[in-house]
């Protein structure tokens, strides 16, 4: 604080305090302007104690100064209950102003604290700022007097009086006046002073230090010199009053030099300190931008990486949910919407409350597994529906402080890789299903062939034929992955080895048609053994003989059917076998066992013919016309 805040703050705190309160300042602060108001208890920490007495008005920035405290013109006003005794007290007080001499009660710095009546005679407001102090307010000729003699009174601790003291009042003529200051003591042990300024006429006691003040006049009964005497006498004490007044002045500006110089020390000591803390603080702040420099540069790639989070989450088709240590949704990506009902509000709720469509109510049990023993574990769940299979994963939930927190729960849709096994697995049961018929129509061929050939040479030719035949079929099927087979494709293949180069001797007309694989499998080995028996005693094993294979499918009330005709046709003239062979045998029980079909065979002189009618089911298909086709 400068010196007008503490000259403003100073009486305040005067104000404030108790009597005989303790006053603290810091370094930078003093009383040296206010010294009436604190005495110093110890000057080198700055602890005063408040004098009694009143306080100065209180200025305040911005405010008008506190009007003066009002005081009253008697010490100590009397209290009366009663209404003669308040009358009494008024008459007393009027005597007083009216007959008393005036007075002022002071402290030992001469400090007024109590005013009489009619003592403008006396005093008058200093110039400058307002002050309370009697010195400063005593009229010319009256100060020094009132200084020596407040100054023995303190010293002595008795009533001094001082006779002839000659004061002069604006507009009048000089007044000799006796001043008389009596101490006061209280019972707090503050001692105050009472000024009185006693005029001729007025009555008053012997003080124990009377000395005369006024002239060579005013005693007619001493001779010049002894007046002269008198005066030097007192012009002595006088100088010797302000001499000392003048070494108590110097040693207080002596020490207030010292405090100033020490207080200067301490402020360049403050001031390195400042600048000290000014550098550290200029340093913290270029340290400062540095850091938020890398600090901005962190949030920028948190954000960035929290998009290609929140990307990766929202473009993921792998269901994750994120769980606290107690089943508590944490987080969730949209794929998970498939497993369980879960919308944005739904975090912060335990997960065993929301509607799953799994066919699983494990999850509390194996989550605490997996917490328990830190270890993944995985299991295939089916929806309710059994529309959809999903792998799932449960994992501990790490921090980065490598703790456990929780439990990433994962689902991954996994339903065509369920579904490719289990056809893959009904493909398996296929093949056996048909590896085993196979060997068993293989195992039938061969003993019928064994049963009917004459020679080896004729086994080997006949059973290769019909193996030969058989693989072709099964060609077929194993391109279209056993699951039908086009029966224009059968017929092909069987009739291919024996086309002529034109081959216009094999002419196939008909629908595209599919059949199962069984039925083609039958069919196949049918068309072989008509073909080979063309090949060897009909139409085909001439040049000019011609084989017309025709085949219709006819829809009726139990369903349809197809209708198929083998014609041969300029061939060798056909005679009715005596015996059946095993290639009538084939087509007659093979097409009727696999294909519920009725085969009728004519032994026409033209040629041979075979007529085929059998159902198709409904895995099997008519798909449009075809034309005549060699």
């Amino acid at each position: 604080m400068d010196s007008d805040l503490q000259a403003t703050v100073i009486p305040a705190f005067h104000y404030s305090l108790v009597p005989n309160g303790i006053l603290l300042l810091g370094s930078s602060e003093t009383v040296a302007r206010q010294e009436a108001l604190f005495a110093p208890l110890d000057k080198a920490h700055r602890i005063f104690q408040r004098c009694d007495g009143a306080s100065p008005p209180l200025r305040l920035p911005g405010k008008t100064a506190v009007r003066e405290l009002l005081h009253s013109t008697n010490a100590t006003p009397l209290k009366a209950p009663g209404a003669a005794s308040r009358a009494s007290s008024r008459a007393s007080e009027r005597v007083l102003e009216r007959f008393g001499p005036a007075f002022v009660v002071v402290t030992a710095q001469g400090e007024i604290v109590q005013y009489s009546s009619r003592t403008g005679r006396y005093l008058e407001p200093a110039a400058g700022l307002a002050s309370h102090n009697v010195l400063d307010m005593a009229r010319g000729g009256l100060r020094i007097h009132i200084r020596t003699a407040l100054k023995q009174a303190i010293e002595t601790g008795r009533p001094v009086q001082h006779t002839g003291v000659s004061v002069a009042a604006p507009g009048e003529q000089n007044q000799v006046i006796v001043l008389s200051v009596e101490p006061l003591r209280e019972s707090a042990g503050d001692t105050r002073y009472l000024v009185m300024f006693i005029e001729d006429g007025q009555p008053h006691h012997r003080a124990t230090d009377t000395r005369p003040a006024g002239p060579p006049d005013d005693h007619p009964t001493l001779t010049s010199d002894q007046q002269l005497e008198i005066e030097l006498r007192e012009t002595r004490e006088q100088l010797q009053s302000i001499t000392e007044e003048h070494d108590n002045a110097l040693e207080e500006l002596r020490s207030t030099n010292e405090e100033l110089h020490s207080l200067n020390e301490e402020l360049q000591s403050a001031n390195e300190e400042l600048e000290t803390s000014r550098e550290e603080i200029q340093s913290i702040n270029e340290e400062l931008q540095t850091v938020n420099a890398q600090l901005a540069s962190k949030v920028d790639q948190l954000d960035r990486q929290n998009s290609d989070l929140q990307n990766l989450f929202e473009g993921t088709q792998v269901a994750t949910i994120f769980l606290s240590p107690y089943l508590v949704i944490r987080g969730f990506t949209p794929a998970v919407a498939e497993v369980y009902n879960l919308i944005p509000s739904d975090v912060g709720r335990p997960l065993t409350d929301i509607v799953s469509r799994l066919s699983y109510s494990e999850l509390r049990d194996d989550v605490k597994r997996v917490l328990d023993t830190l270890e993944p574990l995985e299991r295939r769940v089916e929806r309710d529906d059994q529309a959809a299979y999903y792998l799932m994963r449960i994992l501990p939930y790490r921090t980065a402080e490598s703790t456990v927190d929780g439990a990433i729960v994962t689902f991954v849709d996994v339903t065509s890789i369920v579904k490719a096994e289990q056809h893959q697995r009904l493909l398996v049961d296929e093949l056996n299903h048909r590896v085993k018929n196979m060997l068993a129509v293989v195992i039938s061929l061969a003993a019928q062939t064994m049963r009917r050939s004459e020679t080896i040479e004729q086994f080997s030719n006949t059973f290769l034929g019909r193996i030969h035949a058989l693989a072709a079929v099964y060609a077929i099927l194993s391109r279209e992955s056993w699951q039908t087979v086009s029966l224009r494709d059968v017929i092909s293949e069987e009739i291919r080895p024996f086309l002529a180069e034109d081959g216009k001797n094999v002419t196939l007309t008909g629908p595209f048609v599919r059949l199962r694989s069984q039925a083609g499998l039958s069919l196949g080995l049918a068309i072989h053994e008509l073909t080979t028996n063309a090949a060897k005693y009909g139409a085909l094993a001439v040049p000019e003989g011609i084989v017309t294979v025709t085949w219709q499918v006819e829809k009726g009330a139990d369903g349809s059917r197809l209708l198929l005709q083998w014609v041969e046709e300029n061939g060798p003239r056909v005679e009715v076998p005596e015996h059946r062979g095993c290639g009538m045998m084939l087509i007659e029980r093979g097409l009727k066992q696999d294909m519920q079909a009725e085969v009728t065979i004519e032994f026409a002189a033209k040629g041979l013919r075979v007529t085929l009618s059998a159902p198709l089911q409904s895995k099997e298909a008519v798909q449009g016309q075809t034309g005549a086709e060699p």
